[in-house]
C-alpha cells in the first residue's frame, strides 16, 4: 500500500532510552493515528524495522520526513519572572540567561513564551511577567539532527519534547478540570528536569543534576556487586525487583524535590498533590510509584483517550500494540500540544 508523504503525518520522539514513531492520517488534526511503534534508541535494526512499518514505501529522499521531539541533556526549559520595565533593554534577556541560568546566550538557540498559555512573548507589549525560556545548545541541534538522520529520519521540524509535553499536560489538566498542582519529572540518565504544572500553566521549573545513573552505585553497594557495570545492567534489565529498595534509590533526588516543592508551597500557598514521571524506561516505570510514595503524594494516572478526542485525534484499532499509556505522552504531545508550534527550535523544509 502506498502512503503519500504529502497527506500523512509522521512523528518521532527520541529520548535517552527509546525512540517512538507514529503515522497519522493527516499532518494536523483532525487526524487518526494509524500506527505507533517503540524501540530502544540504540538498536539500529529495530529502528529500521519500525520505520518500515510506519512508512512501507519511502519518499523520494529515502528518509522518513517527520516532526521530531528531542530531549538533549542541556535543554533549557526554565520559568522566570521578568522586570517589565527592563524588557525593552537590548541586553536584558541575555543578562537573564547568563546570571539566572548560567548559560552562554551566544551558544544557545532560545525562544521565550508566556508561562500561562504558551503564546509567543511579545516584547513590544511587555505585559506578561511570567515566562518560559525554552532552548538548547546550538551544538545539540546539530547532534540531534545527525542522530536522527543516521537512523533514516529527516527532521522537518525539531522540537523540544519537554515544551510540547508541558503544553499537553496544561491542556489535559484544563480538559479534566483538575486544579491540583502536579510535580512533573523528566528523569533522564544524568539529569532530572522537574516542573510544577497545573491548568494555569507551568508554575515552577528546576533542573536537578541527578538521574538514573546516580542510582547505580547504590544498587552496586546494596547488592554487593563487583562493579558498576554489572549493577547498571541489572538495574536497567528489570530482572530483579527493586521496589523494596526504592526509598533508598530516590533518597538524594527526594531531598532536592522536597526543597523545590517546599519553596513553591510557601510562595503560593498551594500544595502539590501528585507526581508524574514522563520519561522513565518501561522497565523502570515502578520508580514513579516509589517517588510518589517517598513524597507522600499520589501518582497521577492519565486517561489519554478522552483528552485526545477533545483535540480531534483518534487512534485506529490495533495501531498501538500494548495500548496507549504514559510512555506515549511525549509523542502524542507533538500532535496535540498548544505549545508545540512555539517549541520549534530548528526547522528545515523538505
Amino acid at each position: 500500500m502506498f502512503f503519500s508523504t504529502k497527506t500523512k503525518g509522521y512523528f518521532v520522539e527520541q529520548s535517552d532510552h527509546a525512540m517512538l514513531l507514529a503515522r497519522t492520517s493527516a499532518p494536523v488534526s483532525p487526524m487518526v493515528i494509524e500506527e505507533m511503534r517503540q524501540c530502544p534508541v540504540g538498536d539500529a535494526d529495530a529502528i529500521a524495522e519500525a520505520i518500515q512499518i510506519i512508512q512501507p514505501k519511502p519518499g523520494p529522499s529515502g528518509y522518513l520526513n517527520a516532526c521530531c521531539g528531542v530531549y538533549p541533556a542541556k535543554r533549557l526549559v526554565r520559568r522566570a519572572s521578568l522586570e517589565l520595565k527592563r524588557t525593552k533593554e537590548p541586553a536584558y534577556f541575555a543578562e537573564l540567561l547568563t546570571t539566572q541560568f548560567r548559560i552562554d546566550p551566544d551558544k544557545y538557540t532560545v525562544h521565550v513564551i508566556n508561562a500561562v498559555d504558551g503564546t509567543d512573548y511579545d516584547v513590544s507589549r511587555s505585559t506578561q511577567k511570567e515566562v518560559l525560556f525554552c532552548g538548547l545548545a546550538s551544538d545539540d541541534v546539530i547532534v540531534a539532527q545527525d542522530r536522527l538522520l543516521s537512523a533514516g529520519i529527516y527532521p522537518e521540524a525539531l522540537e523540544l519534547g519537554s515544551v510540547a509535553t508541558l503544553g499537553a499536560l496544561v491542556d489535559y489538566f484544563t480538559f479534566t478540570k483538575s486544579k491540583t498542582p502536579t510535580l512533573v519529572l523528566e528523569v533522564g540518565t544524568d539529569t532530572t528536569h522537574s516542573f510544577i504544572v497545573s491548568s494555569g500553566g507551568v508554575e515552577a521549573s528546576r533542573p536537578i543534576p541527578q538521574g538514573l545513573d546516580a542510582m547505580v552505585p547504590i544498587v552496586q553497594k546494596e547488592l554487593g556487586l563487583k562493579d558498576e557495570e554489572s549493577a547498571k545492567k541489572l538495574f536497567y534489565s528489570n530482572t530483579f525487583d527493586f521496589t523494596g529498595m526504592g526509598p533508598l534509590l530516590v533518597k538524594k533526588l527526594l531531598k532536592e524535590l522536597q526543597s523545590s516543592i517546599g519553596f513553591y508551597e510557601v510562595q503560593t500557598g498551594q500544595s502539590v498533590g501528585s507526581v508524574i514521571c514522563t520519561m522513565l524506561p518501561t522497565k523502570l516505570a515502578w520508580l514513579d510509584d516509589a517517588i510518589a510514595a517517598a513524597l507522600g503524594v499520589s501518582s497521577t494516572k492519565l486517561d489519554l483517550i478522552p483528552w485526545l478526542g477533545s483535540r480531534h485525534v483518534t487512534i485506529a484499532e490495533g495501531a498501538a500494540p500494548g495500548g496507549v499509556d504514559l510512555r506515549w505522552l511525549g509523542l502524542l504531545s507533538l500532535m496535540t500540544s498548544q505549545l508545540s508550534s512555539n517549541a520549534v527550535v530548528a526547522e528545515k523544509k523538505a
